[in-house]
């Protein structure tokens, strides 16, 4: 593998790994406050992107960049969509297992098939409207439009595609934003509460029950703007957020589920060690699947509580 090439296959991982580790921070904050898995949340991603563009474009999108009220009403409604579905799957699929926010043990057979279900009902309700295998996502970011032509020369003769830069730096800012307010603070103080002992928080007097729900709401908005970071680089089907989700879960526990900064650190690390493992000259681009679901399985059969140690139990 030249310079170039390697260059180029982390360039792509980070801005790769930073929609990854966005997902993940969801994930890892709703498990740190349930100790569920939100199944559904690679659906989310998708599904937020599709509502949005339904209803802004309608259900024949193209690829060229839409006008500057079209691009703010999509953001925004892609953004809520995110926050509304991940509410509405907690309040009605997964919510009535999980107690009093884990207050006590969740029913597993429950929740995991509420999560499943509920992911399911996404893909099929939408699939009613959006017929075709996959689309073609605008973007909404304008980040294509960054420089002139839309790529950035690397070394030996290759290039990078600007946006990847964009996505990088606007995912990295909001991911490390999302961490000090919720680790910062009453809110903070509050979250680590709630996680470390429900039941004694609830009894003086932390609203348990609405702290749930704000992390489900702040994981769908955080899964809507990674899918509006990462939807315009590739064709988009309905069925591509099961993928998604399970590599947001790998990257949850390359970090050490349970840990807002591990999230985020593995979701980096994930995305880069699929970009190379795409670049290297004797695998190719079918690895950008089979790597991170391989070490996904991997970590669950050998060392469950993550690669960074025991599964944080506050938030941290």
């Amino acid at each position: 593998m030249s310079g170039g090439v390697f260059l180029q296959a982390v360039i792509t991982g980070l801005a790769v790994g930073i929609v990854y580790g966005l997902v993940a921070l969801g994930f890892t904050m709703v498990y740190a406050l349930t100790r569920v898995y939100a199944l559904a949340h690679g659906d989310i991603v998708v599904g937020s992107v599709f509502i949005g563009v339904l209803a802004v474009l309608g259900s024949t999108p193209i690829a060229s960049t839409p006008s500057g009220m079209d691009s703010v009403w999509l953001v925004l409604v892609v953004l809520g969509a995110g926050a509304a579905l991940s509410a509405a799957v907690y309040a009605v699929a997964m919510r009535p297992f999980i107690g009093i926010a884990g207050a006590r043990a969740a029913d597993a057979v429950g929740w995991v098939t509420g999560a499943i279900a509920a992911g399911l009902a996404i893909r099929e309700v939408l699939g009613l409207v959006f017929t075709r295998e996959a689309y073609a996502i605008p973007d909404a970011l304008h980040l294509s439009a960054l420089n002139g032509s839309g790529v950035v020369s690397l070394p030996g003769d290759t290039t990078v595609q600007v946006r990847f830069f964009g996505v990088f730096v606007i995912g990295l800012i909001v991911a490390l934003i999302t961490q000090q307010l919720l680790m910062r603070g009453k809110l903070g103080l509050a979250l680590r509460a709630s996680s470390d002992d429900p039941e004694t928080a609830g009894l003086l007097g932390v609203p348990v029950e609405r702290l749930v729900l704000l992390a489900f709401v702040v994981a769908g908005a955080l899964a809507g703007l990674a899918g509006l970071l990462d939807a315009p680089g590739r064709p988009l089907s309905l069925d591509a957020g099961v993928i998604l989700g399970l590599k947001a879960i790998a990257a949850a526990y390359i970090g050490r589920l349970g840990s807002l900064h591990g999230a985020l650190l593995g979701g980096l690390v994930l995305g880069v060690g699929e970009q190379l493992a795409v670049a290297w000259p004797t695998l190719g681009a079918e690895y950008a699947d089979v790597m991170p679901l391989a070490l996904l399985v991997a970590i669950l059969a050998l060392r469950p509580e993550g690669l960074r140690g025991h599964v944080a139990e506050p938030v941290e």
